[in-house]
């Protein structure tokens, strides 16, 4: 079993997946995420999903929480975050390069 399958991080739509991938680029609060999951993937999470997630990923130790500016309490990705999103990553990208692939040879899609 792969790590990424250990941490359930098997669907690229998934918002540990989502989180992981917005804080690859820096620290940010909860509402920050909302919005940067939002911008770049198209997906609204609701407050109760994005904070499972966030627990789920500390439990995990993906990502940890800094210090808090005023009421707000930015998170990062962690070393083990980080592997584990690169792994994941990598494992879409072989996905979609057999996918395209396969669909060029039935004509199904037009590089």
């Amino acid at each position: 079993m792969t790590e990424n399958q250990q941490h359930g991080l098997r669907r690229p739509n998934d918002p540990p997946m989502l989180l992981l991938t917005s804080l690859a680029s820096g620290p940010k609060h909860g509402y920050a995420l909302l919005k940067d999951v939002e911008d770049f993937a198209g997906v609204t999470l609701s407050p109760g999903t994005l904070y499972g997630a966030i627990t789920r990923l500390e439990e995990l130790g993906l990502i940890e929480p800094l210090a808090g500016v005023d009421r707000r309490r930015p998170y990062r990705i962690t070393a083990s975050g980080a592997a584990t999103l690169r792994e994941a990553t990598t494992q879409m990208r072989r996905l979609a390069e057999v996918g395209t692939t396969r669909l060029r040879l039935i004509g199904g899609f037009a590089s």
